[in-house]
């Protein structure tokens, strides 16, 4: 403790007991030699983690749920052949997809990424790979929610303007489908932002890990796992709540 006392401040040792030991712990886990910056590094890797698996699980989500729901609406009525069987087999892998995904722990997928799958690879392109393809198997069911929601007359609009299947599917049922499942998209960005705290598990330096790495150092967990961890995704989440509940209030005032 003496290390400590002999570089805190004077006015942090001039106040009262509880308080200074309380200014104390805040220096030693964040201000004594710059720990602060494992939480600047950590936060910036949390949000690069989030954003670019976000964009992954919807790239992929997307592809997932016009598999799905091509073969919902059609792959019953096709005449047999190699289209109806390629189709089929999509589908089915689709479903397999889904099931391994949804079915086993987030922490177990990273764990097999970094491990296994992706042994070559920095440890922030496997989060960001492990954690987009569980984000697609969610945004996936998102998608085909909101593809199934579109009135089918709008399938014949757009046949009757002489759009094939696909062209549909781009120009008139997308759209729409983006539309009514925005706000779940945006929760699951929340989601996803929460469930980034285990890449740590593979050592990757995010807000969490940064947390463990100085309670470690310092012998002192409260502090840096309540104030530089806890409290810091409590305010991301409720920021990107509030933004939710503004998109929401946006959507339904362009319905009226």
């Amino acid at each position: 403790m003496s290390q400590w006392l002999n570089t805190a401040p004077q006015w942090i040792l001039n106040l009262p007991k509880g308080l200074s030991e309380f200014c104390y712990k805040i220096f030693k886990c964040f201000i004594f030699d710059d720990r602060y910056m494992l939480f600047v590094k950590g936060l910036g890797n949390t949000l690069v983690i989030t954003f670019f698996a976000l964009l992954i699980g919807i790239a992929l989500g997307v592809l997932v749920s016009l598999v799905r729901v091509t073969w919902d609406k059609n792959g019953l009525e096709m005449r047999r052949g190699p289209g109806k069987f390629f189709l089929w087999l999509a589908n089915f892998l689709c479903k397999i997809y889904l099931t391994i995904i949804r079915g086993t722990p987030v922490v177990v997928q990273i764990l097999i990424y970094y491990f296994i799958i992706m042994t070559s690879s920095d440890k922030l392109t496997t989060a960001i790979v492990a954690f987009g393809v569980n984000s697609g198997a969610y945004v996936a069911e998102i998608m085909r929610s909101g593809i199934m929601s579109i009135d089918i007359g709008q399938n014949e609009a757009g046949r009757s303007l002489g759009f094939g299947y696909v062209a549909t599917m781009r120009f008139i049922i997308l759209p729409q489908a983006f539309k009514n499942v925005l706000p779940a998209l945006a929760n699951e960005f929340i989601v996803l932002l929460k469930e980034t705290a285990v890449a740590g598990y593979i050592g990757l330096a995010d807000l969490a890990y940064a947390g463990s790495i100085v309670g470690g150092n310092t012998y002192e967990y409260l502090v840096p796992l309540v104030f530089g961890v806890a409290l810091v995704y409590l305010i991301l989440v409720m920021f990107f709540t509030w933004l939710v509940g503004k998109l929401e209030r946006r959507l339904r005032a362009s319905e009226r």
